[in-house]
């Protein structure tokens, strides 16, 4: 029975919310954490009361997970237990009042402005591949595009003559991002050799691509900017650090957050306010160096 509920409430989350496939996989795990609570206590997801509920999320802190760690396996419990509701398994959802843990919340990594040059100057334009490289970078810190979102850009996505890109983003919704002048113009000029990657037989709808003429992997471009952060002697950065650091430049420019909340393609406005806590810190540790009374 639990396989039962967990497949369906899966299935929900695919077709239903568009959920993508990380974080289905992400859901699945949590699920799995659940399962096993339910198995060794020997209870059905049906006959969990609030007090079992609350003895899962011990049993995680007993295992070593950290509080981010059982926070998301909670938003999980939760789902699914709201989805066994709305479907009528059951009358009362004992996760209503469970508490997340409490867990500092960690600023994210971004890069300054200088380091993002840096990067940005790592691959080599004048070969084929160094210039792609260079493009997909260029692109990654003018939009904030999640990395999963940049190598599953296709070519009728962009809309050089206007200056901007649209994309896929999670739950399937379509936003349209700028994509600045830098990375239109070192656009076009990726596009002028593409070809040459691709290949007289090949073809494929995506626009980065690799040296197979083939889709260009999370996993491959993952590697490819830990390698020119590492040129760069930035250290170790993950694309992720790019999209940090593309909000929070905007923001320390003036945007306003509701702006790059769009761009970013947060559903949720708080999400997006983790930055104004990065540029409120900045702030501080100017106001500490330079004022004579800090």
């Amino acid at each position: 029975m639990r396989r039962l509920f967990e497949e369906e409430f899966l299935n929900y989350l695919s077709v239903e919310r568009g959920l993508s496939t990380n974080t289905l996989v992400a859901y699945r795990n949590d699920l799995k954490k659940l399962s096993e609570f339910s198995a060794e206590t020997g209870k059905e997801f049906l006959s969990f009361q609030p007090d079992d509920l609350a003895a899962f999320v011990r049993s995680l802190h007993a295992k070593g997970l950290d509080a981010k760690s059982i926070a998301r396996a909670l938003v999980t419990v939760r789902g699914l237990f709201k989805f066994l509701l709305r479907d009528g398994h059951l009358k009362v959802d004992p996760s209503l009042n469970l508490e997340s843990p409490k867990a500092w919340q960690s600023l994210p990594h971004f890069l300054t402005t200088d380091e993002v040059e840096r990067l940005l100057a790592a691959p080599d334009a004048s070969t084929t591949l160094g210039l792609r490289d260079k493009t997909m970078l260029e692109v990654l810190y003018a939009t904030g595009l999640r990395v999963s979102e940049l190598v599953g850009l296709q070519s009728n996505n962009l809309n050089l003559d206007l200056g901007f890109i649209t994309v896929m983003g999670k739950g399937r919704k379509e936003r349209a991002v700028p994509l600045g002048s830098n990375a239109v113009d070192w656009t076009k000029r990726y596009l002028s050799v593409r070809a040459k990657i691709l290949g007289t037989l090949k073809t494929t709808p995506a626009l980065f691509i690799n040296e197979q003429g083939q889709t260009m992997t999370r996993q491959a471009f993952w590697r490819l900017i830990v390698g020119y952060g590492e040129k760069a002697g930035i250290g170790h950065i993950t694309p992720h650090v790019l999209r940090h650091s593309f909000a929070t430049h905007l923001l320390e420019n003036g945007a306003d957050l509701r702006s790059v909340q769009m761009m970013l393609g947060h559903s949720d406005i708080s999400t997006t306010q983790i930055y104004t806590h990065i540029t409120n810190e900045r702030l501080r540790e100017i106001y500490q160096r330079f004022h004579p009374r800090a």
